[in-house]
């Protein structure tokens, strides 16, 4: 039997300096996406060492974000876990305006990891689109967009598209009939990006 998934995790100042580093946010994506591991596993598939990893899965464990999984766990290698399949920000403005510098410095340091994952994951696409079939290859886009808004309008917009994403998550999870069995076996992970943010006034 097949246990819920973790909820999503809101993050404050202690957990976002607890994370804010490129190799502990790549350690919990992967722990997310490919399920439990060991140190030595991540840091095969991550191209790091050993210690390094290791050291960094400890502090991501002080922090709450993963934990030593037990049913995999031996005395001479521990496995580790993701505890939530995600995080949020309940409010940016709680952590880019902070009056600690060292928060806002953290705040700093993740959204430019994220800005560089999303840039890998693309250019990772990119590179590998002839290994994928030919529905795949006329299902994908890459498009940009330019919008006179105000600041209260991109709100609802970025809402609006997060409601959307949200509403096929919900549609992929409830269909049961026979043809939704048919598509289950095309359906993959698709990572969608949404960046929304002004242009600099010339």
């Amino acid at each position: 039997m097949t246990e819920p998934r973790p909820a999503v995790r809101s993050l404050d100042a202690r957990s976002l300096r607890g994370l804010a580093h490129p190799l502990r946010m790549r350690l919990l994506a992967a722990l997310r996406e490919h399920g439990p591991a060991t140190a030595t596993k991540l840091a095969a598939r991550l191209g790091e060492s050993s210690a390094s990893v290791s050291y960094h899965l400890r502090q991501l464990g002080v922090h709450g974000f993963i934990a030593e999984d037990p049913d995999r766990g031996t005395r001479r290698e521990r496995w580790w876990r993701a505890e939530h399949r995600g995080h949020r920000f309940d409010s940016l403005e709680e952590f880019t305006e902070h009056p600690d510098p060292e928060v806002r410095g953290a705040m700093g340091v993740f959204l430019n990891e994220v800005a560089a994952v999303h840039a890998r994951e693309l250019s990772g696409w990119l590179a590998g689109t002839g290994d994928w079939p030919e529905e795949w290859r006329r299902s994908w886009d890459m498009s940009d967009f330019t919008v006179r808004l105000t600041p209260e309008l991109a709100r609802e917009l970025a809402g609006r598209a997060h409601e959307l994403v949200q509403s096929f998550r919900d549609r992929t999870a409830s269909d049961n009939d026979a043809d939704a069995d048919a598509d289950e076996a095309q359906a993959v992970p698709v990572r969608i990006h949404l960046h929304a943010f002004p242009l600099p006034k010339n």
